[in-house]
C-alpha cells in the first residue's frame, strides 16, 4: 500500500485518466473529490460490503436444467 500525506488543494495522480483530490480537512475527517472516467465504478468500501453482503451467492443464483 502506498501511504501519501497531501494538504488541501493537493492531488494524487492514479494513471491518465484518475485523479483524486483533497478537497477539505478537519475534526478527524477529509474530504476528496475524485475525477474518474464514467465507465469506472468509484464506491465507498462501506457501501461496498453491505452490497457484497445483500446479494445472494453466485452458486444460489445458478439455474439447473436438471
Amino acid at each position: 500500500m502506498l501511504v501519501l500525506t497531501r494538504k488541501k488543494g493537493e492531488t494524487i495522480r492514479i494513471g491518465d485518466s484518475i485523479v483524486i483530490k483533497v478537497i477539505s480537512t478537519g475534526r478527524g475527517k477529509t474530504k476528496i473529490g475524485i475525477d474518474a472516467p464514467a465507465d469506472m465504478r468509484v464506491i465507498r468500501g462501506e457501501l461496498l460490503e453491505l452490497i457484497e453482503q445483500a446479494e445472494p451467492p453466485v452458486e444460489s443464483r445458478l439455474v439447473s436444467d436438471a
